[in-house]
């Protein structure tokens, strides 16, 4: 194994603002704590959160980095005092609280799972975010079952696609939004059964049509503002709405909450990067145990639209502003 150098390349935001604060810098290469790893990164995942960092309304948590980057793949190059359960050179993909978009990234024994055998580094580094947060909220706090109904907004980003795969391989029918025929068609490639253009269509009127008015089971959705009443208005009896973010914002007006009542519906909602190891550990367990198999074998992957170098971080960051991309972006470190 090479010596690791003094110093490496990483990615810092010049203050907060749009994807031109994205900045390529030199910085000193960071030492594993104890109880910790250093991973030579290959390729590191972009997600929302990032862009909400940049823009300053999501800081990191405390006593994380404020480079971002919050999923990674690449090995093993430094042990932290203590570590037992990996080993120099193994071939891991990580969730990290942040740190991800630079070439070597520190992270947590318990939130490494290893590459999946039938994924390149780049496919592995779009697996983390989506795979935990997809898991965690749509089958955890969802309780989402083979039989049941699920949708999902945005399905052509990296969330839906990921959700449309798993909701299907575990035996759901899978209902999803999208903001194009193409994209529509795209989520069918990967197995919704319904794909709804919004733009053209009012999706709570099709989905009322296609399930003669009793609703979904499960709904992900991450849009929140005005979709937050349409939710409430075609969830099934003992229906399940999860929420992960506020693209629309927080705030919904003129919701008819009886339906809540009536149909005895269950409304939560999580964040990950926040989360305690000890929890973010018990979802990779699940991961692990429930998901990787499909992953090894190709089953399910991440698919990725674009990669960029490193160095194009901030057009990678334009690029997921537009919503454009079918799936998702990925940073080539070593590019």
């Amino acid at each position: 194994m090479a010596a690791i150098p003094s110093r490496m390349r990483e990615i810092h935001f010049d203050g907060a603002g749009g994807p031109e604060v994205v900045k390529l810098r030199e910085a000193d290469t960071p030492t594993p704590r104890a109880g910790k790893v250093l991973v030579e990164v290959v390729a590191a995942g972009v997600n929302r959160p990032d862009c909400a960092q940049r823009s300053g309304s999501y800081p990191p948590p405390p006593g994380e980095s404020a480079i971002p980057g919050l999923e990674i793949a690449g090995q093993v190059v430094a042990l932290g005092e203590g570590v037992t359960t990996l080993n120099l050179g193994d071939e891991v993909c990580a969730l990290v609280g942040s740190g991800g978009y630079a070439e070597y990234c520190e992270a947590d024994p318990a939130l490494c799972l290893p590459k999946p055998k039938a994924l390149s580094f780049e496919e592995a580094a779009g697996v983390p975010e989506t795979f935990f947060t997809v898991y965690d909220n749509v089958f955890t706090r969802g309780a989402l079952k083979a039989g049941e109904s699920f949708l999902v907004h945005g399905g052509s980003s990296g969330i839906g696609s990921t959700a449309i795969q798993l909701a299907k391989h575990f035996g759901a029918s899978v209902f999803t939004t999208a903001g194009s025929d193409e994209k529509c068609d795209f989520c069918k490639s990967l197995g919704a059964d319904h794909a709804i253009n919004y733009r053209a269509k009012d999706f709570v009127e099709e989905i009322r049509a296609i399930t003669q008015k009793r609703g979904v089971d499960v709904i992900l959705d991450m849009v929140g503002g005005p979709y937050i009443a349409k939710n409430i208005s075609i969830l099934a009896t003992d229906g399940r709405l999860v929420q992960i973010a506020f693209l629309q914002g927080p705030i919904a007006e003129k919701v008819n909450w009886t339906p809540v009542l009536v149909r005895r519906l269950n409304l939560t909602g999580s964040t990950l990067r926040p989360r305690s190891i000890a929890q973010k550990a018990s979802i990779a367990a699940n991961l692990r145990e429930k998901v990787w198999p499909l992953l090894d074998a190709g089953k399910v992957k991440p698919i990725v639209h674009a990669t960029f170098p490193l160095a194009d971080a901030s057009a990678a960051h334009a690029l997921m502003e537009t919503s454009a991309h079918l799936g998702k972006i990925i940073l080539n470190v070593r590019g």
